[in-house]
């Protein structure tokens, strides 16, 4: 198996003193929105401006998460094939589109110095043959993980649910989900939520669709909920509004919101497309919606809601029915929610609390784009999948004051603690600016 606990960074630093409240806890970041109070470089390359940059094994799909001074990321690397014997118990969906591979794969956890890009710990979660294969742009460690003061939580899907030891990187707990079977076998994606004691992982797929919650620090489960859902990507958004603590979870079908404690639907709102991904990003009052594939749709709703808010007055605050995200969420801030049209470098904005059209669909020197934007020190940090990061102005207008190729893809959303900037590309780790 790779191992990178040997490999030191490949430029050292000039550091500075990281603050303990610097946390990047989540993939959306401390407030979920994708906007921090951070002020990251402008100005880059894979040389320049570069604390440090560490070579990564497996794809890099899933964004570092980072928890203090540790920096965590997560792979799974191609082992060796299957035995006869692993090959005849595995079960296939007959109806996949994709090829399921014959080769084993390590699922990975790591935690790197996030102000040295130090290797501190390789943890090997477990080592299995996939139970199907993915679409080409897709990994099998897309998930990206999730951490608070008391440990760091994995999902993996179909190969399991693990609380993991910050310091260590022991395995403290294991919990398994069953195999995953995704619309044409496109794989899987997104990343479990943890609030207080709760861990929430969503396990949307064809047949058989769930979510539950674990007790974060054994691993045992407190409530399941069956979802009339197909695949989605999706990550939940848990939220404290209305008297409840409650997760709400895209879909399909229907957008819904659990209350936390007992998995009870509190309310629900269908109209969304197929293959729902964005996560939900909401003010405190509202909570914003979007779906953008064979289709459109942002639809704002508010927090207090009960039942069907389709049949409530008032239960839909606005809506619209295109220029919303495919892959990529949106970004909430200062009151603006930022979102992609589809996988398009085409970016409009839009007044959270009114709806109110600020730009339309204007186009950016971009490819496609699945990573999810940042806002950051007044700007705006948007990635595409040929691994150039336009850097923009936080304003009425699309004023792009930076434009840095990282000449490869960036799939991994960017992350900004302090003075710096940190980017996941497809074989690198990069630290840009000052940690």
């Amino acid at each position: 198996m790779l191992s990178i606990l040997s490999a030191a960074p490949l430029l050292a630093p000039a550091l500075a003193t990281i603050q303990d409240e610097a946390h990047w806890p989540r993939w959306r970041g401390p407030n979920a929105t994708g906007a921090v109070e951070a002020d990251p470089p402008v100005k880059w390359t894979t040389e320049e401006n570069v604390a440090w940059k560490v070579a990564l094994p497996g794809h890099g799909k899933s964004t570092p998460i980072v928890w203090g001074d540790r920096l965590f990321v997560l792979a799974a690397v191609p082992t060796e094939e299957g035995t006869a014997e692993e090959l005849a118990a595995r079960k296939v969906h007959e109806e996949l589109r994709t090829e399921t591979p014959t080769t084993k794969y390590a699922f990975l956890a790591m935690a790197f110095d996030r102000t040295t890009g130090e290797a501190l710990w390789e943890s090997l979660l477990t080592e299995q043959l996939p139970v199907a294969g993915n679409h080409s742009t897709n990994g099998y460690a897309s998930y990206s993980p999730v951490a608070d003061a008391d440990g760091l939580y994995v999902s993996l899907g179909s190969y399991g649910v693990y609380g993991v030891d910050q310091g260590t990187g022991d395995v403290l707990w294991e919990f398994d989900l069953g195999p995953q079977i995704t619309r044409r076998g496109w794989g899987e994606g997104g990343s479990p939520a943890v609030h207080g004691d709760t861990l929430l992982v969503v396990a949307d797929q064809e047949v058989g669709s769930y979510i539950v919650a674990l007790d974060k620090t054994t691993g045992e489960e407190r409530w399941r909920r069956e979802r009339p859902e197909v695949s989605t990507w999706t990550t939940p958004l848990v939220v404290e509004a209305a008297g409840k603590t409650q997760a709400i979870v895209n879909g399909t079908t229907a957008a819904r919101s659990y209350d936390l404690e007992t998995g009870e639907v509190l309310w629900s709102c269908d109209g969304q497309t197929t293959n729902a991904i964005p996560a939900p990003v909401s003010d405190g009052e509202r909570v914003l919606i979007t779906s953008g594939y064979r289709g459109s749709l942002a639809v704002v709703l508010p927090l207090d809601g009960k039942g069907d808010l389709r049949k409530t007055e008032g239960g839909i605050l606005w809506s619209r029915t295109n220029g919303t995200p495919y892959v990529p969420s949106p970004v909430l801030v200062d009151g603006r929610v930022y979102m992609f049209s589809k996988n398009s470098g085409m970016l409009s904005c839009l007044d959270l609390a009114t709806g109110e059209v600020l730009l339309d669909r204007e186009r950016l020197d971009l490819g496609n784009v699945y990573a999810s934007p940042l806002a950051a020190g007044g700007r705006l940090y948007v990635a595409d999948r040929d691994g150039v990061v336009l850097v923009l102005e936080h304003d009425d207008g699309l004023n792009v004051i930076a434009r840095n190729d990282m000449g490869e893809a960036i799939d991994a959303s960017p992350v900004a603690i302090g003075g710096a900037l940190y980017l996941r590309t497809d074989t690198t780790l990069y630290a840009i600016g000052k940690p």
